[in-house]
């Protein structure tokens, strides 16, 4: 196998990385695994390390020959995959035998969509990166807190931190999912912009493909999902704001989205960073992530019926971001005489 380039088309975007390297050359799952295994696989110009990852239309992917097969170094491979998470770990903010409350740090997934699951198969599953699900149950067993069993009832991106909540039984998961469907669930996120945002309620219909390969607004009548997001500004940065985003309903990127749609792109955004068929406007933040963290959680208990909040305030490398925005926005403003 010599090296191979190609980039994504439109009609694959949103599938996983994996299953468009398997397509385009004709590959068995165990030599496209080892691929993986190896960092023989570069999307972008960076190796992707992540099977699972979710292709954009227009990106260059780069597949290298494979290294001589070792099983020794696949085994070990394998057994990291499975039970490891680079990066700060999550942590339990709340656990009954009903529900628990995560904290959930950037670059880790929150569970396994089922489509990627189904296309992977039980074996190509063991070397997907573990999720926030995978994690949970060995977290919760050390507890003593009953059954490790969790059911997810919402996530967040890979990309953002901050609370989510688990249902440990089926009657939670139902009773949390009408809360859900309801609006009912208190979820604010704190956010660092590019530009002078401004306060308001946002509302449009999201589809999967507004033209360009990206989720985004329609103005296709009844086309899409309803989403609404509050806007407040918490704080002036110069060139940037610190906002918090309320939402009404939780659409799959709908913070992202709707900022970016706005004229005020997250920090650290790379995809709803540019209007239809436009260039991607500038970022000179400096975000070392995207600048994006679900910062409140409240619901009503669903076995005891009581209201219950939690907070998480912005975890270190964003909180140092802010810190130097500030300084820099300080720097700028002219002195009074």
């Amino acid at each position: 196998m010599r090296m191979r380039t190609f980039v994504v088309a439109r009609s694959e975007a949103g599938q996983a990385v994996g299953t468009v390297v398997r397509r385009r050359l004709s590959l068995a799952w165990a030599k496209v695994l080892r691929l993986f295994r190896q960092r023989r696989v570069r999307v972008a110009g960076r190796a992707c390390l992540d099977v699972g990852y979710r292709v954009r239309a227009g990106q260059r992917v780069g597949v290298e020959p494979p290294r001589p097969h070792t099983p020794q170094r696949r085994s070990a491979t394998e057994k990291r995959a499975r039970t490891t998470h680079q990066g700060p770990p999550p942590v339990i903010r709340f656990a009954d035998a009903h529900v628990v409350v995560v904290d959930k740090p950037a670059d880790l997934t929150t569970m396994r969509h089922p489509d990627e699951a189904s296309e992977f198969g039980a074996r190509g599953r063991r070397f997907l990166p573990p999720t926030l699900a995978d994690l949970l149950p060995d977290m919760l067993a050390t507890r003593r807190s009953g059954q490790p069993q969790v059911r997810a009832v919402h996530r967040l991106d890979r990309d953002t931190s901050g609370l989510v909540v688990f249902a440990r039984t089926v009657e939670a998961e139902r009773h949390l999912g009408r809360q859900f469907r309801a609006h009912t669930i208190e979820r604010r996120y704190l956010a660092i912009v590019r530009g002078r945002a401004k306060p308001g309620r946002i509302d449009s219909r999201l589809v999967r493909d507004r033209g360009d390969g990206r989720r985004g607004s329609t103005g296709e009548p009844g086309a899409g999902k309803h989403a609404v997001t509050h806007v407040a500004v918490v704080e002036d940065l110069g060139d940037f704001t610190l906002v918090e985003c309320r939402l009404e309903t939780g659409r799959t990127h709908q913070v992202r989205i709707h900022l970016g749609e706005s004229g005020t792109p997250l920090c650290g955004e790379r995809v709803y960073d540019r209007p239809l068929h436009g260039r991607p406007r500038p970022d000179a933040s400096g975000a070392p992530r995207l600048a994006l963290h679900a910062a409140s959680l409240g619901f009503v208990h669903p076995a005891t019926g009581t209201v219950m909040a939690w907070q998480s305030p912005l975890p270190p490398e964003l909180a140092g971001m802010l810190k130097r925005l500030r300084k820099q926005a300080r720097a700028a403003r002219p002195e009074k005489s």
